[in-house]
């Protein structure tokens, strides 16, 4: 009898932008990466809460890293090219060239970033006018999304930017055009930050009462009038000029994109999880929450019907898994808070010379310092009288408030590395503290969570994720790929390819889990007087604002 010969193995190409890095994975269709590789981008910051980057570098940088990834695989068998991107903002003029979104007028610096908080004034007259939109942005727009940075160029660069302007995409629409050459945007991005409704489209009055009429005038061709759902193919594929950039044959399936987040959540949130034992078994995926955490983090939850949750942006149809509504709760710095703790601290030269002589990465040293102290403690104890507050970037969710400040509390005049090591371990629990109170806050609201589903960079951090689970009370699900977000870039070259039916299927047969993390139940005390001090914390902070208010 002879054997069936095996068809040979599908790749797909997922690019992600990260806020400091692009990276490519090339994945196979049972979702393992066979090869990755990255390249940093540059980042300018010309005054405080100014971040800027150059569309030119960041397609520079995906060529590099794509063409390192598919080197020696046969073309024939890449069938497919997902993008995601941080939901930074891109300017060009009418011919497709970068504007500049600075008083310099360098144009090469034509990139608002998402972290970007220069809109502050534009974002208070946004939310002032209690526009109906609104609604689904949990109540209150935030300074990151970009109606505020399109009132800001409109406002402070008239002249040299905004009557120049021939096109504004969100960056993830902006590779999907680079690499295909159709503006079509995708209604992740459009949904998610610029206000546009998966059944209504634009809303004029909104653009008019916040003083952007001028985009409604040409029919919105500026910010978008074709909108595709992620994976659905954009126009003809790669065209010849990307395929020769990227090192691909021209016509390869181009996806609709994402936004990095919603790439994570793809990747992992669909995951099959049968014999985990674990409380998601069965049920639907509306139990499970995905956690992307990198720079900043990003909790992406999904409902039958739209929640609408204070303080936490959606609900949003479609606009990650199709025909699921979204909810999407955030911290605006965690992997940056994390570092700028760790950093500034004045025993940073000491951990750097011991971790590079131990041949660990500083956080891997910080880690088993921890334990060398802790004697015979649960590790997490050794904060109780050491609090932080982490919105040292403001507060995303669930408190909407850009003026929030970080807070510490408990410092003694000690200077060394056991010290530095407190305060990066409850920097950890404040931020595993701020989850908690964006999922009771998505629970009250009408969300059934039993599970946080974590991918990004500080999932590879044990520490990290321990104290997510003891601090939320839900165990952790790992994905088997740590590089999540990629797999969810490929996941949608994959459903552009037409060799899934759907992306639900796509995200089950190439989203694996790995590591399960369980909580330790008999901390929840300690925890739950941790949380009682957490938010007194903010309550403190804004008494102090009211008393020096009234001087």
């Amino acid at each position: 009898m002879h054997s069936k010969k095996q068809a040979p193995v599908r790749y797909y190409v997922g690019i992600d932008v990260g806020s400091a890095s692009v990276r490519a994975a090339l994945v196979d269709e049972f979702g393992t990466v066979v090869a990755h590789a990255d390249q940093p981008i540059q980042i300018w910051e010309p005054e405080p809460d100014h971040y800027e980057q150059s569309s030119s570098d960041i397609w520079a940088a995906c060529c590099l890293v794509t063409k390192k990834v598919v080197c020696g695989v046969d073309a024939s068998r890449i069938r497919g090219v997902g993008f995601d991107a941080t939901c930074s903002l891109v300017v060009v003029d009418k011919q497709f060239q970068p504007l500049a979104v600075n008083c310099e007028g360098q144009n090469y610096r034509n990139v608002i970033m998402w972290m970007d908080h220069r809109a502050v004034s534009q974002v208070e007259h946004i939310n002032a006018t209690q526009h109906r939109v609104l609604s689904y942005v949990g109540g209150v727009m935030s300074v990151e999304m970009q109606p505020p940075k399109l009132l800001w160029i409109k406002e402070n660069l008239k002249e040299s930017c905004w009557e120049k302007a021939g096109y504004f995409f969100d960056l993830p629409d902006f590779l999907s055009w680079k690499a295909t050459g159709v503006t079509a945007r995708s209604l992740c991005t459009v949904v998610c930050k610029w206000t546009y409704s998966s059944d209504g489209g634009w809303d004029d009055s909104f653009w008019k009462t916040i003083g952007l009429e001028d985009l409604v005038k040409d029919k919105y061709e500026k910010i978008g009038n074709h909108v595709l759902s992620p994976g659905e193919p954009v126009g003809k594929g790669l065209t010849p000029e990307a395929a020769k950039d990227l090192g691909l044959p021209e016509g390869i399936a181009v996806a609709a994109s994402l936004i990095d987040a919603h790439a994570g959540g793809l990747g992992v949130i669909g995951a099959d999880v049968k014999g985990h034992n674990l409380p998601c078994e069965n049920q639907p995926i509306t139990s499970r929450v995905a956690m992307i955490c990198g720079t900043s983090s990003c909790h992406m939850g999904v409902s039958e019907t739209p929640i609408f949750v204070p303080g936490v942006w959606g609900p949003y149809f479609s606009a990650m898994v199709p025909g699921l509504w979204l909810n999407e709760g955030g911290q605006s710095a965690t992997g940056k808070l994390i570092d700028h703790v760790v950093r500034g601290h004045v025993a940073f030269p000491e951990l750097q010379s011991k971790a590079a002589t131990s041949a660990h990465s500083i956080y891997t040293y910080l880690n088993s310092h921890l334990d060398l102290i802790k004697k015979s403690l649960p590790v997490g104890f050794l904060t109780v009288d050491l609090h932080v507050w982490p919105d040292f970037h403001g507060n995303r969710s669930p408190l909407t408030d850009l003026t929030l400040k970080g807070m510490v509390v408990g410092l003694t005049l000690s200077r060394g590395l056991d010290e530095l090591a407190l305060i990066y371990l409850a920097t950890i629990q404040a931020i595993a503290l701020g989850t908690r109170h964006i999922l009771e806050t998505m629970q009250a609201a009408g969300h059934h969570i039993n599970t946080l589903f974590l991918c990004g960079g500080l999932s590879k951090n044990p520490l990290f994720v321990q104290m997510h689970a003891d601090i939320t009370g839900k165990p952790v699900v790992l994905s088997k790929e740590v590089e999540s977000v990629l797999v969810g870039a490929a996941i949608l070259g994959a459903c552009a390819s037409e060799d899934f039916a759907s992306i639900k299927e796509a995200m089950a047969k190439m989203g694996k889990i790995g590591r399960v993390v369980q909580p330790n139940h008999e901390h929840k005390r300690f925890y739950d007087k941790k949380y009682e001090v957490f938010l007194k914390l903010v309550e403190h902070q804004r008494e102090y604002r009211s008393i020096m208010n009234s001087f």
